[in-house]
């Protein structure tokens, strides 16, 4: 069980909680990543004309560590995680981080934190690794250098209800990809763009948005927090991955 970080498991939110502790490792472009390690959870110094900062480029991964109902600690197919990280990286011009050492940083920072992961059922360990060009560079080019750094932090539903029903509103006017862009990957450049949509998209009532392509603006594509399913027919259908969607674990999951 976790220890007592006064933490009321019961009114978790999607929101950040500062932890302990978080794993850092560095590397150079053209050079192979460095070891990281663990370390207090804190801030980090970066160079203002950090490729991250001037060009956005810096990737990110979601995923959840939960306690199961005997106590222990579980991840959901980090490999997946480790390997659409690596997809992103090589989209951006980025030095991929090996599958091995993402996955041992991410045990290491779960292990390091295991005392923030709520008992079981009652919301989990949020796992935010990053990989941002932080070496400095004016050109439009790849940064010189890059830091590789997971944190976490308990969460509970990403929407207030959790698992009941929400609204969603179609957007005919802003779309989320476009062909040949970066839709495919979790650029930290796809998201600041949707903030505006969905801000006004909850002045209305909703919880989120439904973006069509960007081609036609006829076919649905994604919602702007997840991939999208319907039921017809008895039958799960889902858009297919062509560069413009997100390829999202869960529903790999669900399509296997």
């Amino acid at each position: 069980m976790p220890e007592d970080t006064n933490i009321d498991w019961d009114s978790l939110t999607f929101s950040m909680t500062n932890t302990d502790f978080m794993y850092v490792a560095e590397c150079q472009l053209g050079q192979p990543w460095q070891v990281g390690n663990i370390q207090p959870y804190g801030k980090l110094e970066i160079d203002p004309a950090a490729g991250v900062l001037n060009y956005g480029q810096g990737i990110f991964e979601g995923m959840k560590a939960h306690r199961s109902v005997e106590g222990n600690v579980v991840l959901f197919r980090p490999d997946e995680n480790a390997r659409r990280f690596q997809r992103g990286a090589a989209r951006l011009g980025m030095p991929p981080v090996p599958e091995s050492l993402f996955i041992d940083a991410v045990e290491q920072v779960v292990a390091a934190n295991s005392h923030f992961i709520p008992p079981s059922g009652r919301g989990a360990l949020y796992i935010r690794p990053v990989l941002w060009g932080t070496g400095p560079i004016m050109g439009v080019a790849p940064a010189p250098s890059y830091t590789f750094c997971i944190f976490v932090t308990p969460v509970g539903p990403y929407f207030k209800g959790g698992l009941s029903c929400i609204d969603l509103v179609i957007s005919d006017e802003y779309h989320r990809a476009a062909p040949g862009g970066s839709g495919g990957v979790k650029a930290i450049g796809n998201y600041a763009p949707g903030m505006m949509p969905s801000k006004n998209a909850k002045k209305r009532g909703f919880a989120e948005v439904i973006y069509l392509d960007a081609v036609k603006h006829e076919l649905i594509e994604e919602v702007g927090a997840a991939n999208f399913f319907c039921v017809k027919d008895k039958k799960f259908h889902t858009p297919e991955l062509t560069g413009t969607i997100l390829p999202g674990i869960t529903r790999d999951s669900i399509i296997q």
